[in-house]
C-alpha cells in the first residue's frame, strides 16, 4: 500500500465539477496526499450519484447541472484568488471554466477539453470545428498575455496526461539501450531532437482493457469501465491523429485543418468506427479504435522540429484503444443505431470480477523496432490501493492527483499542457498506483502476417506508414 505522504499543503477552497467515476475515484487520493480538509471542498454536479460518499466525508454537495446561463452564478461565490477548480465533468465547457478561473485568480485542471452540450455533434459545425484540434486551439489562445497568470492545466488524466510522461521515460530508455549518450532534455526543442535522432516515426497510445463483469451486456445498454457519456462523445467525433513528417499517403478521407499549428489531420468518419493495428506485451497484435484524444495533437506538436516554416520532423501520434469487451459490443450496437446512444448505461466498477488495464505508449521506427512502455494494473490491485476505483479509473485519478499537486507547486504557470510539465515529479507521485510498470521491445510491425490470406495495398518500403496501420 502506498504511504499517506502529504505531497503539498493547500489552504484555499477546492471546487470539484462533476462527480462521476473519476470524481468519486480521485477524492480519496486528494484527501490522502494533499493537506486539505473536507470542509474546504465543494462538489458541483449534475447527478445524484456519489452523494452518500460526499455526505459521509462531510463534503458540501451541490446538485445543479452547469449551463451557459448559470455557470457564473453557481461558481463565482465558490472561487477566489488562490482557490482551485478541478473539472472532471462532461458537457461543461472547459474554456468557460478556464476563463472564469482566470477572472477569479483561481487555479484549474481538467482531463479533457470539453465543449458545451452538442459541441461534439452539432451538424451546423464542420468536422474540423468539432475536433479536439479545434478545442485545443481555442484553449491555447488564453496564453496571450498570460505572464504570471494562475496555472490552468489542460488535459491531465491518464491519456491525455500520464502518457506524455511515459513517452519521455520511454525515449530515455531507448536512447540508453541503443548506446546514444544524452543528458535529459531540458525543453521541447531538445526532446524533439532526441526523438528525431532515435528515428521514432510513430507513437501509439496502445491500450487493452480486459476487465469483465459476470453480468453480460444486454440489448439497449452501453457498458463501460469509465464514463459512458465521455466515451460516446469522443467516439462520435471525427477520428484525429498527429500527422508525422514521414507520412507519404494522406488517407482518401483525411483532411487538414485550415487554421492553427497544422500538426494533425482528421478523418471524415467517427473514431468509434475507425480501427487501427497496434500491439501491447500481454495482448500482442490487436485492432483498436482510433478515438480522438488531445494527446495525439499535443504530443505531435510538442516534438515537432522546423527549419524556418518547414516541418523537418514530427511523429505520427494517435490513440489505439481496445476497451473492455462489453464496451466493444456496446459500440457495435451504437454504430448500428447511427450513433444514437442506448437508453440504458451500466458503469462497471464493483461488479468487475477480473481483468487488467494495459495502458502505455508504443514507440516505433527506431533502431530496436518497437518499444511499449506503460502501466499494467489489475482490478484486484486497484481495489487494494484506493476505494471507488477500478483499474481504468485509477490510472486516470492518480494522474489527476499528480496534476493538482504540480499546479499547487507551480501556481503561476498559466495555460499548461502535460508535455510541458515536470515528468519526473509527476511520475514519482503516480508510480505507486500504476501497478507493474513494464517496458518491452518487439519486432512487430503492422505488416506482420498481412499476406497470409489476402493481398493488400501496403507500403512495404516503410512499415510505419499510417496506411499500413489502418484497418480498411
Amino acid at each position: 500500500m502506498p504511504s499517506d505522504t502529504k505531497h503539498v499543503t493547500f489552504a484555499g477552497r477546492m471546487v470539484i465539477v462533476g462527480f462521476g467515476s473519476i470524481g468519486q475515484g480521485v477524492l480519496p487520493l486528494l484527501l490522502r496526499h494533499i493537506d486539505i480538509s473536507a470542509s474546504q471542498i465543494t462538489i458541483v454536479t449534475a447527478e445524484e450519484r456519489g452523494h452518500e460518499e460526499a455526505r459521509e466525508l462531510g463534503i458540501r454537495f451541490i446538485l445543479e447541472p452547469l449551463t451557459r446561463e448559470n455557470v457564473a452564478r453557481v461558481l463565482e461565490p465558490l472561487l477566489g484568488s488562490g482557490d482551485f477548480l478541478l473539472n472532471v465533468s462532461v458537457e461543461v465547457s472547459s474554456i468557460a471554466l478556464v476563463e472564469l478561473c482566470r477572472q477569479k485568480g483561481a487555479l484549474y485542471l481538467d482531463t479533457c477539453i470539453e465543449p458545451w452540450p452538442g459541441g461534439y455533434t452539432d451538424p451546423s459545425l464542420s468536422p474540423s470545428l468539432r475536433s479536439n484540434y479545434a478545442l485545443r486551439e481555442a484553449a491555447l489562445k488564453f496564453r496571450d498575455g498570460q505572464d504570471g497568470a494562475p496555472t490552468a492545466v489542460l488535459t491531465h488524466g491518464a491519456n491525455p496526461g500520464l502518457v506524455s510522461h511515459l513517452v519521455k521515460e520511454a525515449l530515455l530508455t531507448i536512447a540508453a539501450d541503443t548506446g546514444l549518450k544524452t543528458a535529459t532534455p531540458a525543453n521541447r526543442a531538445e526532446w524533439g531532437a532526441l526523438a528525431e535522432r532515435l528515428g521514432v516515426k510513430v507513437i501509439h497510445i496502445a491500450e487493452r482493457d480486459t476487465q469483465v463483469s459476470p453480468n453480460p451486456k444486454r440489448p439497449g445498454e452501453f457498458v463501460n469501465t469509465w464514463s459512458i457519456d465521455g466515451f460516446v462523445a469522443e467516439g462520435s467525433q471525427p477520428a484525429e491523429l498527429g500527422w508525422g513528417s514521414h507520412e507519404r499517403h494522406l488517407p482518401p478521407d483525411g483532411r487538414r485543418h485550415e487554421f492553427g499549428c497544422g500538426c494533425a489531420i482528421y478523418l471524415l468518419r467517427p473514431g468509434a468506427s475507425t480501427r487501427v493495428r497496434t500491439w501491447t506485451p500481454l495482448e500482442g497484435p490487436f485492432h483498436g479504435f482510433l478515438i480522438t484524444h488531445s494527446e495525439a495533437i499535443s504530443i505531435s506538436d510538442y516534438f515537432t522540429l522546423r527549419d524556418g516554416n518547414a516541418v523537418r520532423y514530427r511523429p505520427t501520434v494517435h490513440y489505439a484503444y481496445h476497451p473492455c469487451d462489453g464496451a466493444v459490443v456496446s459500440v457495435h450496437e451504437l454504430a448500428g443505431k447511427n450513433w444514437r446512444q442506448q437508453p440504458r448505461q451500466r458503469l462497471i466498477v464493483g461488479e468487475i470480477s477480473e481483468g487488467i488495464d494495459e495502458l502505455g505508449v508504443l514507440l516505433m521506427g527506431h533502431a530496436k523496432g518497437a518499444y511499449w512502455y506503460g502501466s499494467r494494473l489489475s482490478i484486484a490491485e486497484a481495489r487494494r490501493l484506493v476505494p471507488y476505483n477500478n483499474a481504468t479509473s485509477l490510472q486516470v485519478t492518480v494522474a489527476v492527483l499528480a496534476g493538482v499537486v504540480w499546479a499547487l507547486e507551480n501556481p503561476r504557470a498559466g495555460i499548461t499542457e502535460p508535455d510541458e510539465m515536470d515528468f519526473v515529479r509527476c511520475m514519482a507521485i503516480m508510480r505507486p498506483y500504476l501497478g507493474k510498470i513494464v517496458g518491452a521491445y518487439s519486432d512487430w510491425t503492422p505488416l506482420q502476417d498481412r499476406e497470409r490470406l489476402f493481398p493488400e495495398d501496403l507500403d512495404r518500403d516503410d512499415p510505419w506508414q499510417f496506411k499500413n496501420f489502418r484497418v480498411v
